[in-house]
């Protein structure tokens, strides 16, 4: 019985071109700034026009064609709208990264509906608009790449992070059936799913933390960027790479940092035992 082979994906990254979310900052701005090294054509948004204006300048390479654009992810007409400016800028659309994204600490319990909202929407539901916004873009391409960020909270549940595991469980399990089925219409797009660990960008800082009841030790007289920074061990430009070679070999999970591959790890061991462990953490902390 013969069997179609599957195309390959992204062969050379020259010429294409690549729309990459959240690109005033952090992971995004490195990815930007690597694929333009790489001769990829770019067409980046952020909400922070700021931040997106000085990766616009930190982009030095020659010949290539730089579109920037403020972008609400939250917003599905406006990324609709962006996805048609993309192509009418460039022709064409070959890779897109979703990867805008905002955190959330606050318990389960005394959490608002609209800070539970107000992540989801960006977190989650950009990464469905910017998927379902390109992807007849990126099939009429020819050859393309969805990149969806997760994060080791994809993986594993942590106290206070509930809306930020929801979301991230989430584009975990869309972007692993979406892969699925563009593998079977074998139609030249594929999917990738990208897990970081602790990254030294900004979204510690950008974060909201709201009522942690009981847990409010952790943060008592903490500036939460600075603990976060302390534990992040991946630079940005690190995650940025292994993000660019997750996407060359057409990889379904790619797993950023030893801390990601240590969580991985005991998730696929522990399934449901690495529960325990961190309640068992998280009580030694509280009584510290």
């Amino acid at each position: 019985m013969a069997h179609n082979k599957v195309k390959f994906m992204i062969k050379s990254f020259e010429n294409k071109v690549a729309v990459i979310t959240g690109a005033g900052s952090g992971i995004g701005r490195s990815l930007a700034l690597q694929l333009a090294q790489k001769g990829c054509h770019l067409a980046i948004s952020d909400i922070n026009e700021k931040g997106l204006k000085e990766t616009v300048g930190m982009i030095q390479t020659p010949g290539i064609k730089v579109t920037s654009a403020k972008l609400d992810v939250a917003n599905r007409d406006a990324v609709y709208a962006h996805a048609e400016q993309v192509i009418a800028d460039h022709g064409k659309a070959n890779i897109i990264i979703n990867n805008a994204g905002v955190a959330l600490g606050e318990t389960i319990e005394n959490m608002s509906y609209e800070n539970f909202e107000w992540l989801m929407n960006i977190n989650f539901w950009g990464v469905v608009y910017g998927t379902k916004a390109f992807l007849p873009h990126l099939k009429a391409a020819g050859e393309g790449q969805v990149v969806n960020i997760s994060s080791v909270f994809g993986l594993i549940a942590v106290p206070t992070q509930s809306a930020y595991n929801s979301a991230k469980f989430a584009v975990r399990g869309f972007t692993e059936c979406l892969r699925e089925e563009l593998e079977i219409d074998n139609c030249g797009v594929s999917a990738t799913c990208v897990h970081p660990g602790g990254i030294k960008t900004g979204i510690a800082r950008n974060s909201r933390v709201g009522k942690l009841g009981s847990f409010d030790k952790f943060t008592a007289g903490k500036d939460i960027g600075d603990q976060f920074e302390k534990l992040a061990r991946t630079t940005a430009d690190e995650a940025a790479e292994a993000i660019i070679n997750g996407i060359r070999r057409n990889k379904r999970r790619v797993l950023i940092g030893t801390d990601a591959r240590v969580i991985d790890s005991m998730q696929r061991f522990l399934p449901t035992g690495y529960q325990k462990l961190l309640e068992v953490g998280s009580r030694i902390t509280r009584k510290g």
